[in-house]
């Protein structure tokens, strides 16, 4: 593996000089992201963030912030995912804790949170805010923002795995949400706990087959926990169908649930749920899932 120096073999001098270099570094390895993984990096390395790393390009580096900044662009060129190296990644303007324990925040499960903004605002609920349940809550990313966004919001959080129920739990105390937690498979935690129904039912569940397994990009397959990328029994609907089942039985009159889909996912399982509709991605991607339970 070589490592990020100039083409003479001596060192950056300068901020300016460190990023340019970073980013063709991870350019030879691949990188579709280069200039940006590159400027978070050596961001970090350097102790500050982004935008102040533009603010201070022509400030010399030492020895010492270039060997942190090599060593952090070495990691992202053998396929570890930038957010992981860091710790952390923004979900809907906040900064959320990630490791290897849970998926990275991706920008489609952003459109889950806007549906949700969209809908609690034409509806009006006795308790002051909405109860939502977040079905595989991984880090927490969906949970936490809709306690966040949604005034009064009750939100308890589900996921099977106990490791990413706990960077969950880390993410809720640092950002100041107020989540519940609930260790299980599905919705059954959410049944056993009882209350009133929920008006909001969310999940961005595994939907990779497992048989396309050598088709994910290097970094995801990984790095990236599987129980939360692949679906069970090799069946990529599995979890947006059972939801479609499940679900009703616990939402309210008039609750809503949405269902982040994969890509092409929306041709196999447009069909088979009834009422369902769609709301498509800045790609244009038929992306999150919806269906509601009539007042």
């Amino acid at each position: 593996m070589t490592t990020p120096r100039g083409a003479s073999g001596d060192a950056p001098r300068t901020l300016r000089d460190m990023a340019a270099r970073g980013r063709e570094f991870l350019e030879r390895h691949g990188d579709a992201e280069a200039r940006l993984d590159a400027e978070l990096l050596v961001a970090r390395a350097v102790g500050l963030d982004r935008l102040k790393l533009f603010l201070a390009l022509d400030r010399p580096v030492d020895a010492e912030e270039v060997a942190r900044a090599r060593e952090l662009l070495v990691r992202r060129a053998k396929g570890e995912p930038t957010a992981y190296i860091l710790g952390e990644r923004e979900f809907y303007r906040r900064p959320f804790v990630v490791d290897r324990r849970v998926l990275v925040p991706r920008p489609e499960t952003e459109h889950v949170v806007d549906r949700a903004r969209e809908y609690v605002r034409t509806r009006v609920y006795p308790s002051g805010g909405p109860r939502v349940l977040d079905v595989g809550t991984g880090s927490g990313c969906l949970a936490v923002t809709l306690a966040l966004e949604l005034p009064g919001a009750n939100v308890v959080a589900v996921d099977v795995s106990a490791e990413a129920l706990a960077v969950a739990r880390e993410n809720a105390e640092r950002l100041g949400a107020d989540v519940g937690f609930l260790e299980g498979d599905g919705l059954a935690p959410a049944r056993e706990l009882g209350g009133r129904a929920f008006d909001l039912v969310v999940s961005n569940p595994p939907y990779v087959d497992a048989r396309e397994r050598d088709e994910l990009q290097k970094e995801v397959r990984e790095h990236e926990p599987h129980v939360a990328l692949f679906a069970p029994d090799g069946d990529p609907d599995h979890w947006v169908l059972r939801l479609a089942r499940e679900a009703p039985a616990l939402l309210a009159p008039g609750g809503l649930l949405l269902v982040e889909l994969g890509y092409d996912q929306w041709e196999r399982v447009g069909d088979a749920i009834e009422n369902a509709r769609v709301h498509k991605d800045l790609a244009g991607i038929p992306r999150v899932l919806e269906w509601a339970k009539p007042d």
